[in-house]
């Protein structure tokens, strides 16, 4: 009689990490953040898509808290913050996670304002700005750990 697979190994198999309290906050959350991130940037570039596609609700605030609590937990879970107590671990990370949304919803905002009235080039201008603000903000924080753990060795 065959067994039925763990839900692990499942995982595993399609390259997912296990279903463990520290995936679901440090590895899970943040990716979730990073989908709202990318969805909120199309959102605020270019509303009547998002509106389209969920019509009758406003989906912006969901996605900036998504935002927020991917980021910060991403923020929290970094090597240079590993030291600090966890008040001020907490301080940092939510500092850094609402400039870092709040930050782009508001050059989004200006782009948007800019821009002819062109909904493709103004959609994929939050695409590609948002994938810029997010690769520089993970260089940025791995710059900071790498200088971080060459100071505690």
């Amino acid at each position: 009689m065959a067994t039925k697979p763990a839900v692990s190994s499942v995982l595993e198999k399609y390259g997912l990490k296990s279903l463990t309290k520290s995936n679901l906050l440090y590895h899970y959350a943040p990716a979730v953040g990073l989908s709202s991130y990318a969805v909120l940037s199309v959102n605020v570039m270019n509303p009547g898509l998002i509106l389209r596609v969920i019509p009758n609700r406003d989906v912006t605030n969901i996605l900036l808290l998504n935002s927020i609590v991917g980021t910060g937990l991403h923020v929290y879970n970094r090597p240079h913050l590993s030291g600090a107590p966890g008040k001020i671990r907490i301080m940092y990370c939510t500092y850094g996670s609402v400039l870092f949304s709040f930050g782009s919803v508001l050059l989004w905002a200006l782009l948007r304002s800019i821009l002819p009235n062109n909904k493709t080039v103004a959609t994929i201008l939050g695409l590609v700005s948002g994938f810029t603000l997010t690769a520089v903000g993970k260089e940025c924080l791995d710059f900071i750990d790498s200088k971080a753990s060459k100071t505690t060795k």
